[in-house]
């Protein structure tokens, strides 16, 4: 029996990133998903939008279906 499984490239949090200290955030995900760690990625508010940062991720948990993935900005691209 297999278990669906998805390799994502790239942050997409649909606003729904919680902010744990002032550049560290967690998302969950439904699904189970393998990021890249310690690897530069984009992250987007939905798949087509525009990039609104790069981020680091720090930390991947895999549990009861959902992925929880705790991730550090470390730029920030503004519209001002």
């Amino acid at each position: 029996m297999g278990m669906p499984l998805e390799l994502n490239t790239l942050i997409v949090t649909k606003g729904y990133e919680k902010r744990v200290e002032e550049n560290l955030f967690v998302l969950q995900k439904e699904g189970y998903r393998l990021y890249p760690i310690e690897i530069p990625v984009d992250v987007r508010k939905t798949l087509d939008s525009s990039s609104s940062g790069t981020a680091l991720i720090k930390k991947v948990e895999l549990e009861k279906n959902t992925t929880t993935i705790t991730y550090q900005l470390i730029s920030l691209n503004s519209t001002n």
